[in-house]
This record gives C-alpha cells, sequence and structure tokens, in this order.
C-alpha cells in the first residue's frame, strides 16, 4: 500500500499526460506531489526525506519543464532521484553506524552483518541502473514510450527487484529457523539423555542395595 501511495504522483501523471499531453501532466505531478506531502504531514506530523526530495525535484524540474516548454527537464527528474539514493545508501556505509537500508530493516529482521551490507550494495546498483535505464528510455524513445516507462517499466523493475531481495533474505530465515529447530531437537535429546542417566543409576544403586542386605532365613514352623 505504501509502494502504490508513493507512485500516486506518476500515476496521475501518466493519466494526465495520456489525455492532455506532457506539460498538463508536468503540472498535475506537481501539484499531487504537494497534495501528497501535505497529507503525510496532516496524517503524521512529519514528512519522510524521500517525499521532501522527490517534492523539491518535481518542482525544480517540472516548473523548468514549464517556464522553458522544455520537457527534458521533467526526464532527467527520476534519473536525479535514483542516482542521489545511490550516493545516500553508498554514504551510509562510511557515515554513521549502519546502512541506511539496515536502519530501515533492523527491527523486523536479525541477519548477519554481511548480508545487510550485500542488500544495501545491491539497492545501489539497482538505483545506478534505474537511472541509466530512465535517459536510455528518455533519449532514444518517443515520449510516450517514456512515459509508459516511467509508470510501467521502472514500477515494474522496482517490484521485481523487491521481490529478488525478499527471496534472498528468505534464505538466511530459513536458516535460522532451522537452527532453531536443531537446537530445541539437541536440548530435547540431551534432557532424554539425563533422564535416561538418573533412571540407570538409580536402578544400579538399587542393586547395590538388594547385594549388601543379608539374606533373610527362611520361615521355620
Amino acid at each position: 500500500m505504501k509502494l502504490l501511495f508513493d507512485f500516486f504522483p506518476i500515476l496521475l501523471f501518466f493519466i494526465a499526460f495520456k489525455l492532455f499531453g506532457i506539460y498538463v501532466a508536468t503540472a498535475v505531478a506537481i501539484a499531487a506531489s504537494v497534495l501528497q506531502v501535505g497529507y503525510v504531514y496532516l496524517k503524521n506530523k512529519r514528512v519522510e526525506n524521500m517525499h521532501l526530495i522527490t517534492l523539491a525535484l518535481i518542482i525544480i524540474l517540472g516548473g523548468a519543464t514549464l517556464i522553458f516548454h522544455d520537457e527534458t527537464f521533467i526526464k532527467w527528474k527520476p534519473t536525479i532521484v535514483n542516482w542521489g539514493f545511490a550516493l545516500v545508501f553508498l554514504g551510509s556505509h562510511f557515515i554513521g553506524k549502519k546502512p541506511i537500508v539496515r536502519r530501515l530493516m533492523d527491527q523486523a529482521l536479525y541477519l548477519p552483518e554481511k548480508v545487510w551490507n550485500r542488500l544495501s550494495y545491491m539497492w545501489v546498483v539497482f538505483f545506478i541502473f534505474s537511472g541509466v535505464a530512465n535517459l536510455y528510455v528518455a533519449f532514444n524513445y518517443d515520449t510516450d514510450t517514456w512515459v509508459n516507462f516511467k509508470l510501467f517499466g521502472l514500477m515494474g523493475l522496482t517490484l521485481a527487484f523487491i521481490l529478488v531481495q525478499g527471496v534472498y533474505i528468505s534464505r538466511y530465515i530459513q536458516d535460522d529457523n532451522v537452527a532453531n529447530e536443531v537446537n530445541e531437537k539437541a536440548m530435547e535429546t540431551l534432557a532424554d539423555v539425563e533422564m535416561d542417566s538418573v533412571v540407570v543409576a538409580k536402578h544400579q544403586q538399587e542393586g547395590k542395595d538388594d547385594e549388601r542386605q543379608p539374606p533373610t532365613s527362611p520361615d521355620t514352623k
């Protein structure tokens, strides 16, 4: 649901473009982004940095598109956003104690440090690739193709990447569960062995006591 909410301005941009063209669509995207950030602030009394950065870029680049009547500015926006996030994710390995992806998901998942680092670098590569893909489509195909790619292509890439990451993470979650089951089984086995030892020792002690007792004389009548 949150992912769909984040793509809300893009969806309106797509609809407006199909009906009225790139410049009306740009104005709609600016208005939708302002409404999106305003709604988030009214609901949560705070706004995520992602929404603020996206809002600033859509206002600056979208405004330049409308002022200069040049769609090149708005076409650069997805690439700048993706490369900006790539830089932030990469920089988090050198600034702060944890990569950003770990800070966001650390409370929900327990993973080895090397796995967190791999996930973070995977996001860096994905953001860079998405930015390059956007530029390639934007300047090698017509605007209609770029708009379709902006909605369906980039969203599809994002969903596919999230699914791949989920599969990768699940490997370690499953291993952890298996390890817990093995540990529990080992504890049960250890408890059984200890119980058997107690029983055997008890029988041995009873046997020794029987040997030490003198034989009883048969009753005589």
